[in-house]
């Protein structure tokens, strides 16, 4: 699911928006109230149950051959999304809307790298919403590794120091980090 040429894409679970009004998300970090969508690049950022806890990576020019061996695994492809395993029963009942809307209105969000698309005016949906369908296997047709974990933590800290382009989504859902086993024991 990608929005056409001149066309955003929204995604929600929920199928009775009939007009995005800009406002302040509640896990925004700046204070200005948008209307946010993404485009083809980042569209399969948001294959995922709303509240879902993710780890992308993918292979952008300056990628190593050893990063891109250790992280996304020798003939994987070029994109990677970790999930926690506890999210794969979600994944596959969620019912996910894609709103496609005019493209026009919204500006590129984020930097060094635009990591979504944002208006500042009303914008209403070029049609009815969407369904987007079995989450998986648009993961499967994309060609985009969509890979279980027990947690995200190990990996998403190799990704972030790698060579990889990459994007923490909803990591404050994740199942917290694990106990450092090399930290001391204050019992002792």
């Amino acid at each position: 699911m990608r929005p056409r040429p001149d066309e955003v894409l929204h995604f929600s679970e929920d199928p009775t928006i009939t007009l995005f009004r800009p406002r302040v998300a509640a896990t925004a970090r700046q204070a200005a109230p948008y209307v946010w969508a993404v485009d083809s690049a980042r569209a399969p950022d948001y294959w995922f149950p709303r509240d879902c806890p993710r780890a992308l990576a993918w292979a952008v020019p300056g990628t190593t051959p050893s990063d891109r061996d250790l992280i996304l695994g020798p003939g994987g492809g070029d994109r990677v999304h970790a999930v926690e395993s506890g999210w794969l029963e979600r994944m596959a009942t969620v019912e996910l809307y894609a709103y496609r809307l005019p493209a026009g209105p919204f500006r590129p969000f984020g930097a060094p790298v635009a990591h979504a698309v944002v208006a500042t005016e009303n914008v209403a949906p070029l049609g009815p919403p969407e369904p987007v369908g079995d989450l998986p296997a648009l993961h499967r047709a994309a060609g985009i590794q969509l890979r279980p974990l027990d947690n995200l933590w190990e990996f998403w800290d190799a990704v972030v120091a790698s060579s990889l382009g990459f994007s923490g989504i909803r990591l404050g859902n994740a199942t917290p980090r694990p106990p450092d086993d090399a930290a001391p024991d204050p019992a002792a």
